[in-house]
C-alpha cells in the first residue's frame, strides 16, 4: 500500500492540473465523497463517461497502488476530516448572539464534565506532592498542551515554589535528564500521544522523579505517569469554535493550582503580597485588579 499523507489535496490539485479525465473524475470525487468511497469501479466509470482502464489510471496518478488503495485513503480522509469539507450551512440569524452562547455554554458543559469526572482525592494528592517538591518541571506539547504547561508554571512560581515549563521537545527531554527524586514532572497532553512529553516522562522517571500526567486515560503518557488525572474531551461538533476542552483543562489546572495554595497555607501570602504590591505600584494602585494578570 501506498503513503499518501492527504489525498482530499492531492484531488483538489487534480481537479485544477490534471488531464481532462483525470479533472472530471477528481470533480466527481470532491463532489460526492461518498458515492466515490462506496462505489464499484464501473459505476464511476459510468458516471462521468470514461472507462475502467481510466480510473484505475486515475487513482495511480494519485499515487495510489490503485482503485482499492484509493478507496482505503478516502474513507480515511473522509473519517478524519469529512465534518470540515462538507460542513451545516451557517445561520446568519441573531449571529452576534449565537456566538457568544455557543462559546459560553460549550464552555461551561465542558468544565462542568470535568469536574463531574474528576477524583478529588487524587487531585489533592498531586498538590501535597508539589507543595513538598523541590523543583517542579511543566510539560506539554501542541496548542492546548502547552500553554496549560506554561500556565502550571505561572500559577506556581507565586506559591514560592521552583517550577520551569517546557514546551520545546529537545528542551523537555534535557530538562528531564536532569530531574532528581526530589523532581516532580507534570505533563499535559490532551490525546496522550505526544512523543517528545511520553519520553521526557521516561526520561524523568529513569532519575528517580516523580511523575503526574493530565490525560486521556489508557493512554501512552498515561501508562507512563506514577499519577494520572484522567480528562477526556467530548466535542460539539462545532468546527468554526476553537475546542471547549480549553476551558475544562484549564479549570482542572486551576483546582490543582487552588489545592497547592491550600495545602502549603500561610506560607505563600507574603510572596503573593509582594507581587501585588509590586504590580500596584507599576501599573495603578487598584487593590481590585487580579493578582499579576
Amino acid at each position: 500500500m501506498s503513503n499518501i499523507a492527504d489525498i482530499i489535496t492531492r484531488l483538489q490539485v487534480m481537479a485544477q492540473d490534471g488531464s481532462k479525465s483525470d479533472k472530471r473524475l477528481a470533480s466527481l470525487v470532491l463532489s460526492d465523497l461518498d458515492f466515490a468511497s462506496k462505489a464499484a469501479i464501473s459505476e464511476i466509470a459510468a458516471r462521468v463517461g470514461v472507462s475502467e482502464p481510466t480510473v484505475t489510471r486515475f487513482c495511480r496518478n494519485l499515487g495510489c497502488d490503485g482503485v482499492r488503495d484509493f478507496k482505503f485513503f478516502l474513507a480515511q480522509a473522509i473519517a478524519i476530516g469529512g465534518q470540515y469539507l462538507k460542513p451545516e450551512p451557517l445561520s446568519r440569524d441573531a449571529r452576534e448572539q449565537r456566538i457568544a452562547s455557543a462559546v459560553t455554554e460549550a464552555a461551561i458543559v465542558a468544565i462542568q464534565r470535568a469536574s463531574d469526572n474528576l477524583d478529588m482525592a487524587t487531585l489533592v494528592s498531586v498538590a501535597e506532592l508539589l507543595s513538598a517538591s523541590q523543583h517542579i518541571l511543566c510539560f506539554g506539547s501542541g496548542g492546548i498542551s502547552s500553554m496549560m504547561a506554561t500556565e502550571l508554571q505561572n500559577r506556581l512560581f507565586r506559591l514560592g515554589l521552583s517550577v520551569v515549563a517546557q514546551v520545546d521537545g529537545q528542551l523537555q527531554r534535557m530538562y528531564a535528564a536532569v530531574a532528581r527524586p526530589e523532581t516532580t514532572v507534570v505533563a499535559f497532553s490532551v490525546s496522550g500521544h505526544a512523543k517528545s512529553v511520553v519520553d521526557a516522562v521516561q526520561v524523568a522517571r529513569q532519575y528517580g522523579a516523580r511523575t503526574v500526567a493530565v490525560t486521556a486515560p489508557g493512554s501512552a503518557l498515561a501508562k507512563v505517569a506514577d499519577i494520572v488525572i484522567p480528562f477526556q474531551p467530548i466535542e460539539d461538533g462545532n468546527i468554526y469554535k476553537p475546542t471547549s476542552s480549553r476551558f475544562a483543562l484549564l479549570a482542572i489546572l486551576d483546582m490543582i493550582a487552588t489545592a497547592t495554595a491550600e495545602t502549603r497555607g500561610t506560607n505563600v501570602l507574603e510572596g503573593l503580597r509582594r507581587i501585588k504590591q509590586s504590580l500596584n505600584m507599576l501599573k495603578i494602585d487598584d487593590p481590585r485588579l487580579p493578582l499579576g494578570d
